[in-house]
């Protein structure tokens, strides 16, 4: 019989896609308010993977991920994605905007070692349901020392863009963990 262990530690991350510099900067520091310390932020990169946003949100969007500090509690996922769902209606009335027109789409989602995890409300054959109508998606596997994709991965997540952010999040987790072993064995 298998035993019941504790699953790996994560960090918390989340993709930002935002109208413009401004929504994208409120998106931060409010989810800097929600999650604590922003550890890591990566680049802005014009995000021009797919139009599937273009009716919704607009042309020109901008594409950020920031990573949080701290071990992630991995069953925690499903009250951030409500929370960032939360956020982004929010946000529409703080920026002026009708609720079907929103300035910031908020993925949050974990990495840990082995892989990327998005949370999502919407249902499908390859996603998990976790509760609270929040499912869960291995976006991206970490195998033979690189991000590789799935045949259901978005084509933005499986270009090599953003895997420099991604490996930055998992060397600090990898760098953490190394840490408090080195600490239990003193």
């Amino acid at each position: 019989m298998g035993q019941v262990m504790p699953p790996p530690k994560a960090r918390l991350i989340c993709g930002i896609l935002a109208i413009d510099e401004v929504a994208l900067g409120r998106a931060v520091d409010a989810l800097a308010a929600m999650f604590g310390h922003i550890e890591q932020a990566g680049p802005i990169w014009p995000f021009s993977a797919t139009d599937y946003y273009a009716d919704e949100m607009g042309d020109h969007l901008l594409r950020r991920f920031v990573s949080f500090a701290g071990d992630f509690s991995q069953e925690r996922l499903p009250a951030v994605k409500r929370a960032t769902n939360e956020l982004e209606s929010r946000l529409c009335a703080e920026l002026g905007r009708p609720p079907q027109r929103r300035p910031v789409n908020l993925d949050p989602g974990y990495i840990e070692l082995s892989r990327l995890v998005l949370a999502t409300t919407k249902d499908h054959g390859h996603r998990i349901y976790l509760g609270e109508g929040i499912y869960a998606e291995v976006t991206l596997r970490y195998f033979r020392r690189r991000w590789t994709a799935w045949p259901w991965t978005y084509p933005d997540y499986a270009a090599s863009t953003y895997h420099e952010f991604f490996d930055t999040v998992r060397r600090g987790l990898k760098r953490a963990q190394g840490e408090q072993v080195g600490h239990a064995s003193t």
